[in-house]
C-alpha cells in the first residue's frame, strides 16, 4: 500500500520532528484591516454636506468626460504621441459605443453623496460605493470624475449648485486623506 505523505529515504526515522505541544496554548488573535474613515472634525461637517442630485448624462458629456480621463491615464505612461493619440480614440470610442448601446442616455441617476459613501439610484437599481472603494477624484472641464477600484464615476459640473460644487471638493479633499488613496 502506498502512502502519499513524505517520508525519509533508508531511515526509521520520521521527516520532521514532533511538532512541540503547549499545556497552555497561547490565543489565536485574528486581525483584520478593516477601512476606516478619518474621525471628521465639527468643521468638516460644513465642508462635507450631504449632496443630492439627478444627472442625465449626454452622449457628447460623457465623451468628453471620457476622452480627458483617457488622456490622463495615457500621459501617466509616457506613452509616445503617435500611439497616444490612437490608444486614446480608441478608448475613448469603445467608452462611447458602450455608452450608446446600454441606452444611459435615456437614463435618470439619482445621486446621494454623504460621509457614509455614495448611492446611485437607477432604472436598474440602487449601487452603494463605500468610501473605501473610492481610489481618487479628478477634476475635469465638464466636472469631477470618481476614480473606483473597478471603474470611474463621471459627475457633471451642471447638476451641482455653488453649494454642492463646493462641498465636492471637501470630498476630495477628504478622498486624499483617507489611507491607501
Amino acid at each position: 500500500m502506498r502512502f502519499n505523505h513524505p517520508k525519509p529515504v533508508g531511515s526509521p526515522e520520521p521527516a520532521a520532528p514532533p511538532a512541540q505541544q503547549h499545556s497552555d496554548p497561547e490565543p489565536l488573535v485574528v486581525t483584520e484591516a478593516h477601512h476606516q474613515t478619518p474621525f471628521l472634525q465639527e468643521q468638516d461637517a460644513a465642508t462635507l454636506a450631504p449632496i443630492e442630485f439627478s444627472v442625465r448624462y449626454g452622449f457628447w458629456e460623457y465623451v468628453g468626460f471620457m476622452w480627458q480621463h483617457a488622456g490622463y491615464l495615457i500621459r501617466r505612461r509616457r506613452i509616445a504621441a503617435p500611439a497616444r493619440w490612437y490608444m486614446q480614440f480608441k478608448s475613448t470610442w469603445a467608452a462611447g459605443l458602450h455608452f450608446f448601446l446600454q441606452g444611459r442616455s435615456r437614463t435618470t441617476y439619482q445621486f446621494t453623496i454623504d460621509r457614509h459613501g455614495i448611492v446611485r439610484a437607477g432604472p436598474a437599481g440602487v449601487t452603494l460605493i463605500a468610501w473605501s472603494d473610492v481610489t481618487g477624484m479628478r477634476s475635469y472641464s465638464r466636472g469631477r470624475m470618481l476614480l473606483l477600484k473597478r471603474g470611474t464615476l463621471p459627475l457633471p459640473a451642471r447638476c451641482l449648485d455653488a453649494a454642492q460644487s463646493a462641498s465636492l471638493a471637501g470630498y476630495a479633499t477628504w478622498i486624499r486623506a483617507l489611507p491607501g488613496a
